[in-house]
């Protein structure tokens, strides 16, 4: 052997024995950790919670930047998406271990030019386990061969399935979307289970670069991209080459894009309130994969509610149906349309300005308060809420203006729920979640609840203090020495006599509930209190003898938990909106159930559930049972000062609802006399009932009754033609019942 050769051969092997030391260093982790057995049999993808409704259809997404995506197994993947995959990405991938070597020596002599030797292993292994491509030769030539190595890896733990469904999972896609189940709803509103063939190659066509073959920015390079992934596909014999031509020849349908996103999905209020109740849950329980709390962003939570879809869908038309009318009939009051309404209100739209993005925007920049105060009285170009169909218009105003147009606008809370059990259907806290983020249906929102507060009043007259719905009450001020009041504030001269409790109640005369108030003594207002925390309304209320015209502030939340001991035969059921959470494995974490409390006698709940039919049939909200075609029914409104608050509560045997109209500043209101809740927050309840009574898979009985208990006394029972007789003696005197509301406090 020549010395020429020997020198070649000691080179060669000195170059394989450095190289095997190299990868051997790489592979015990010299050159930077790589993961462990355990971390590649369990893959830990940043995978978004989801929460689904009633019906297991999801509702939306709780994510992180990067962890937009939900996990789907390989079965529910379409056979198109992996065809085009393979086809684009890795052709040989059932042939190899994890490396292509032909790949890797045709990169290698081409210099990259015609593709890169990475499978789609080796792409798994890169945005899973190794991070983002080095720009460093050096690095990028170890980070390579860790890429190997953990393919190789992978390729041993994993079936070739489920390698494809990890990469599907885990990559990105145009408009920052990760995993093919987000790429699927957000550019086709599909699962994808049901992708076309030149949709799943739109979508694969993606990966190789997300930003520029994204085709709602670029159509053409992304339609050129797609006819390449269909072209391999067929020459793949995935498809036929006839197929081919008449696929590449469709034009790319991108009718139902729609991004997801916060703003978007079911129930978006309750969404954003049941993320505070998720994220402390998460504080509190384990993720035993990690020895971690759960990461509610990261962790792939299953989140299952209580939300009925059609109900919430029919709750929100409702709103969209009558708040425009109501606001057209707020915009056209004088001093709206001149202004006069911000007149003494100049602090609210200094605070408001100096809240506004605009203006911490500006400070940020360096601007002082001078300085930025001129520019809100600039006409600038932008876009404002508007009621119509993308509840958003482009127009031209000062944003001094569009402070005072957006606090203009009148707000409303609505929310549907089983009575019997506590399950809340429907729950919508706003006219516009993009818009406007406060939610006016949750615990936290309080409003003066009015005369919807007087059925509360009018259970613990009958359950503690022997009244009966024919009881006559005297309907005149009165005076409460022990706190020196007068209920109401203010005299009504044409206000005298009786009437029976159950026409105080039906047409709201707050002079029968200050009597009634008053009959139950000096600790009335305590006794009234404590009842209403016996029902379960949790926030604390001051005694004062104005409860009784409803001067306290509660929230629709736990107004309508309250209602429910009517149609439950005196079962009060809590509010709850969750039933359980799963990991991402399907192991429940947790279920939730009703909590449920008697806090009535069955013979009293009976009993307010048919005078509460008054009301509906010929007080203050006359005629809706009619319309709705009930056979029973209970309601009751309440309007507070100047109309500032409307009300309106409602329920059948077997659904409760309830729903508030006003202004968020409460100086700016309705000026009508039929602003009253009758008028203004009845009718999204009527409208809601409308739409669920007629939609049969519902289960919504018109001719369902309330449970009548065998134990009734005499007198319990209310006697509505009795009633009828004193309504029509009523209407025979100078005083018009109809027009008495609970406004005066």
């Amino acid at each position: 052997m020549s010395k020429a050769v020997r020198i070649f051969w000691i080179l060669f092997f000195v170059g394989l024995i450095g190289l095997v030391s190299f990868i051997a260093l790489i592979a015990t982790g010299t050159f930077g950790k790589l993961p462990s057995l355990h971390e590649l049999e369990n893959p830990s993808l940043v995978l978004a919670s989801e929460v689904f409704a009633q019906d297991g259809s999801s509702m939306g997404k709780y994510y992180s930047v990067k962890g937009n995506r939900v996990h789907v197994d390989y079965k529910d993947i379409s056979p198109n998406v992996v065809h085009a995959l393979v086809s684009t990405e890795d052709q040989r991938f059932y042939d190899h271990s994890g490396i292509d070597g032909k790949a890797v020596l045709r990169a290698i002599l081409r210099f990259g030019h015609d593709g890169g030797g990475s499978t789609i292993t080796q792409q798994l292994a890169l945005n899973m386990f190794n991070g983002e491509r080095s720009h460093s030769k050096v690095k990028r030539v170890i980070q390579k061969l860790k890429e190997w190595i953990i393919a190789i890896e992978l390729e041993r733990n994993f079936t070739k399935e489920e390698i494809l469904a990890l990469y599907l999972n885990d990559v990105s896609f145009s408009d920052n979307v990760y995993g093919i189940r987000g790429a699927a709803r957000t550019f086709f509103q599909k699962e994808p289970a049901d992708l076309t063939v030149d949709e799943a190659a739109v979508l694969v066509g993606m990966v190789n670069n997300p930003s520029l073959f994204n085709p709602r920015t670029n159509i053409k390079a992304s339609t050129d991209r797609r006819n390449v992934v269909i072209s391999r596909m067929a020459t793949n014999h995935f498809i036929t080459d006839q197929e081919a031509t008449d696929l590449k020849a469709k034009p790319i349908d991108l009718s139902h894009y729609r991004k997801l996103d916060e703003n978007n999905g079911i129930a978006p209020y309750l969404r954003d309130m049941l993320r505070n109740d998720l994220k402390k849950w998460c504080k509190e329980h384990t993720n035993p994969a990690t020895g971690q709390p759960y990461n509610l962003y990261q962790d792939g939570l299953k989140i299952y509610t209580t939300i009925d879809p059609r109900m919430q869908q029919y709750a929100d038309e409702a709103v969209a149906s009558q708040m425009p009318l109501l606001q057209k009939q707020l915009d056209a009051q004088r001093d709206v349309q001149k202004g006069e309404v911000w007149a003494d209100h100049a602090n609210t739209l200094e605070t408001a300005m100096h809240n506004s993005e605009r203006w911490q925007n500006a400070k940020r920049d360096g601007l002082s308060d001078a300085e930025i105060r001129p520019t809100f009285d600039i006409p600038v170009r932008m876009k404002v809420f508007a009621w119509n169909a993308a509840h958003e218009k482009d127009t031209v105003m000062s944003p001094l203006d569009s402070i005072r147009y957006h606090r203009q606008m009148l707000q409303t809370g609505f929310m549907v729920m089983d009575p019997l059990s506590g399950a809340i259907k429907a729950w919508v806290g706003g006219i516009d979640f993009k818009t406007y983020k406060f939610d006016h249906v949750n615990l936290s929102t309080k409003r003066q609840v009015g005369s919807s507060i007087k059925p509360f009043l009018y259970s613990l007259a009958i359950e503690d203090f022997n009244f009966t719905p024919m009881t006559e009450c005297e309907a005149t001020q009165q005076f409460f020495p022990e706190y020196n009041a007068y209920v109401p504030a203010r005299a009504r001269p044409n206000m005298s006599g009786t009437r029976p409790m159950a026409i105080g109640l039906a047409f709201s005369i707050n002079e029968v509930a200050a009597y009634i108030m008053k009959q139950m003594g000096p600790q009335g207002p305590q006794r009234f209190a404590e009842f209403l925390k016996q029902i379960n309304i949790p926030t604390p209320v001051t005694p004062y003898p104005s409860m009784a015209l409803g001067a306290c502030e509660l929230s629709l939340f736990e107004m309508l938990g309250g209602y429910t001991m009517f149609p439950g035969s005196g079962v009060n059921a809590q509010p709850y909106y969750l039933t359980r959470i799963v990991d991402k494995h399907g192991n429940i974490l947790e279920e939730f159930t009703p909590r449920q409390k008697e806090v009535l006698s069955q013979s009293t709940a009976y009993t307010m559930a048919r005078m509460m039919q008054g009301p509906v049939d010929f007080g203050t909200a006359k005629g809706l049972r009619e319309r709705l075609g009930l056979a029973e029914m209970g309601g009751k409104t309440g309007t507070t000062n100047d109309n500032s608050d409307t009300w309106f509560m409602g329920y059948t045997p077997q659904l409760l609802a309830g729903g508030w109209v006003g202004c968020d500043d409460r100086f700016i209101h309705l000026d009508s006399r039929q602003a009253d809740g009758g008028h203004v927050a009845r009718p999204i309840w009527e409208a809601f009932f409308q739409k669920a009574l007629a939609d049969k898979s519902l289960g919504l009985n018109k001719e369902a009754r309330f449970a009548k208990p065998d134990n009734l006394k005499a007198g319990e029972s209310f006697d509505e033609k009795t009633a009828l007789k004193a309504v029509s003696a009523e209407n025979d005197t100078d005083t018009t019942v109809s027009k008495v509301n609970a406004s005066d406090y």
